[in-house]
């Protein structure tokens, strides 16, 4: 298996973009783009190619990826399928502050008409995981796990 390629380039037509791809590119970005669109990008190609990582660790939590289990200090922890989605993007982007509307798109795969939504996933992640302390909210912006 090669090495995966994503081109990032100025030329958006769509003749470009079928040749980028036709050359071999797992994926094309024309610029100007927004960073967290190259990130999702590159995770989408690493996790096509079997090059994601598979286990993310962050303090005392082991996130598998694969078998979507969390486990603290080697015992599970019981979380909804947006609190699993919503940690991975926290420990995937860790001391990196995530926009509310970012994570909104990530974890609910678009606009949120209730903005309290995040709030209170975010609040149960705290609890469950006994995280008060290591996820921050950033005024204005939105979540951040700190580093370790």
């Amino acid at each position: 298996m090669g090495t995966p390629v994503i081109f990032l380039t100025a030329k958006g037509s769509t003749r470009d973009r079928v040749r980028g791809l036709g050359l071999g590119a797992d994926d094309y970005i024309v610029k100007p783009f927004e960073v967290e669109e190259l990130i999702a990008r590159v995770e989408a190609v690493l996790r096509r190619t079997g090059r994601g990582g598979q286990t993310i660790r962050a303090f005392d939590v082991t996130l598998d990826v694969v078998g979507r289990q969390v486990t603290q200090n080697g015992e599970p922890v019981e979380l909804t399928p947006l609190e699993f989605s919503l940690l991975e993007q926290l420990m995937r982007n860790r001391g990196a502050a995530l926009y509310r509307d970012v994570l909104y798109e990530r974890v609910w795969g678009g606009e949120m008409a209730d903005t309290r939504t995040l709030d209170l996933h975010i609040q149960r992640l705290r609890k469950k995981l006994q995280w008060h302390d290591k996820i921050e909210t950033v005024y204005r912006v939105g979540y951040r796990l700190k580093r370790e």
